[in-house]
């Protein structure tokens, strides 16, 4: 196979409209990372974190010595959770204000660098809020420059323009996309990964083959999302199970990374519908809840409703994982049991029930799919017709395994 030709400690340069710095060892980049920015002017950054994976995973050390070794003035914003809200975005900004920060980096997985994107974006817009951000009130067209420093392999945020931030008061979890949000440089270094447990590893990655598969079957797809939700599924079919098996296999680390790298540019160009639609509200009523949970939940009916719509494209996109389908129609149910047998196998089994939801929820997180701003937009590029009562079928039938 041709992964087996492929040095995974020659760290490469992937331009997209991002500059991803990819390999084993890309943390390094760093340094010219930082050169770039004094050279820009800047000497003050902000760093956007969770708790504590950007000590532990490896990536801090290096950061803060290429910044302290350029004399740049720095501080931490750590307290980015799960499903981050508006509050936290507030916050950060708060901190980046009081040292006048010049450029934002994000370090984490997806909800880092979400809110980090947004806090660039706000510093550089002085005078509005993250909750006008996420409510449509604020459009921006310029941030601060970002670097995404990427901690796990499923968010594909690194290399898109897109950002997704909870106003917990109203339940919204709402997308916001805007070409300001682009980072500017990305690292992608698979040894920051490795310290991923078995769990994290199966849900960022179902989160990856979540994003092709809409990508690839949504109103705007087009031939080049095709092409990478193939590659990104037949990866992680390949690669999951022996990153699950030996968390430090760093081909298998690498080859994860780059699926999910792949599949954030695929979203990029064609956007994705039903199930992000769908888990936004799941995971916004529950913040403690993992996306890449939420999406494993809800995929299964998802593949059953659209399968008739994009039955080709999908029985080519879900070989890897799905055999032997003809893409016909008629198939749509051995095609959806197909990929809960997958998940299953990967290890993911529970089902909405299993999270406390139940039939009396439906109602309210149907309407909060189509009261939420933004999540409406990625429901009208849905591959049928997105009424209330189909989307309510899918929560419904999500609510327990399929018969």
């Amino acid at each position: 196979m041709w992964e087996d030709g492929i040095d995974i400690r020659d760290v490469k340069e992937i331009r997209t409209r991002t500059t991803v710095y990819f390999g084993v060892g890309a943390i390094q980049s760093i340094q010219s990372i930082v050169s770039d920015l004094s050279g820009r002017g800047i000497t003050s950054v902000l760093a956007v974190t969770g708790k504590g994976s950007y000590r532990s995973s490896g990536a801090w050390a290096p950061v803060e010595a290429a910044l302290t070794g350029a004399g740049f003035r720095f501080a931490i914003y750590d307290g980015v959770r799960p499903n981050p809200t508006v509050d936290q975005v507030e916050e950060a900004v708060e901190l980046g204000r009081s040292i006048e920060a010049g450029a934002v980096i994000g370090i984490g997985g997806g909800s880092a660098l979400d809110a980090g994107k947004s806090v660039a974006a706000l510093l550089k817009n002085p005078g509005h809020s993250a909750r006008e951000l996420y409510s449509g009130g604020f459009q921006p067209a310029e941030a601060l420059p970002f670097i995404a420093i990427n901690l796990t392999h499923g968010t594909g945020s690194e290399t898109n323009r897109f950002a997704v931030v909870t106003i917990p008061e109203l339940n919204y979890k709402p997308v916001i996309a805007f070409d300001c949000l682009y980072p500017l440089w990305a690292i992608d270094d698979p040894a920051l990964m490795a310290g991923l447990s078995p769990r994290q590893t199966r849900l960022v990655s179902i989160d990856a083959v979540n994003h092709v598969v809409e990508a690839a079957t949504s109103r705007l797809a087009n031939p080049y999302a095709v092409m990478m939700g193939r590659e990104t599924i037949a990866l992680v079919a390949k690669y999951l199970p022996a990153a699950i098996n030996d968390p430090g296999d760093l081909k298998a680390r690498y080859f994860l990374a780059y699926a999910a790298m792949i599949a954030g540019v695929a979203f990029d160009n064609s956007l994705l519908h039903y199930t992000h639609a769908l888990e936004h509200p799941l995971s916004a009523v529950k913040p403690d809840l993992s996306h890449g949970l939420g999406l494993a939940m809800l995929l299964p009916a998802v593949i059953a409703d659209i399968y008739p719509a994009r039955a080709a494209v999908l029985a080519d996109l879900l070989a890897p994982v799905v055999p032997g389908l003809r893409g016909v129609p008629e198939e749509a149910a051995v095609a959806a049991r197909g990929v809960e047998k997958w998940l299953g196998d990967c290890g993911v089994t529970e089902k909405l029930r299993d999270e406390g939801f139940s039939e009396k929820d439906v109602d309210f997180l149907v309407n909060l799919a189509f009261d939420t701003p933004s999540l409406s937009l990625l429901l009208e590029q849905a591959p049928t017709q997105p009424t209330r009562e189909r989307v309510k079928t899918i929560y419904l039938t999500s609510l327990q395994k399929l018969s």
